[in-house]
């Protein structure tokens, strides 16, 4: 099991933070890319608990289809989303949002585990935490600039 713990602070409101984090739509901007589309579930707007997104994307080369429930949700500090079906054997992503001096910060705990036994184990170690850490990265610094300019008007109607 590889775990990735992220921090960023964004200098917005936290309920924008948290609705920007959980909009179907912001994550196919910041996932541009990897031409990631929601196409079965919730596929626009803002995801709620116990709703569920099928995303289609290109990974590693490989296009991949991985479905995801929010499966606890603390509107406006917490929610989880976690893997129901997919290319990982699991995973879990926690997002924790606290207020500090007017700003935000946003917490990310990001488990998970690879198929294939102990090749899967080699390639979270090789390459795979790596891959996912900038992937999330890349996200989080999208929610940062929607949440510190105008552009979250455009997404959060």
């Amino acid at each position: 099991m590889a775990t990735i713990y992220l921090e960023t602070l964004v200098n917005a409101p936290i309920e924008i933070c948290f609705d920007l984090s959980r909009s179907i739509d912001l994550h196919q901007i910041s996932t541009s890319k990897t031409n990631e589309k929601a196409i079965a579930g919730k596929t626009s707007g803002l995801i709620e608990l116990d709703e569920f997104v099928t995303w289609e994307a290109t990974h590693l080369f490989v296009r991949q289809r991985l479905t995801s429930v929010i499966s606890k949700y603390e509107k406006p500090v917490y929610f989880r989303d976690e893997q129901v079906k997919g290319a990982f054997k699991y995973f879990k992503h926690d997002h924790f949002f606290e207020e500090k001096d007017g700003k935000t910060l946003m917490k990310d705990i990001f488990e998970f585990k690879a198929p294939l036994g102990i090749l899967g184990r080699l390639a979270e170690w090789l390459f795979l935490t790596k891959y996912m850490k900038k992937f999330l990265l890349i996200r989080n610094n999208t929610i940062k600039e929607y949440a510190e300019t105008d552009l979250w008007k455009k997404v959060l109607k």
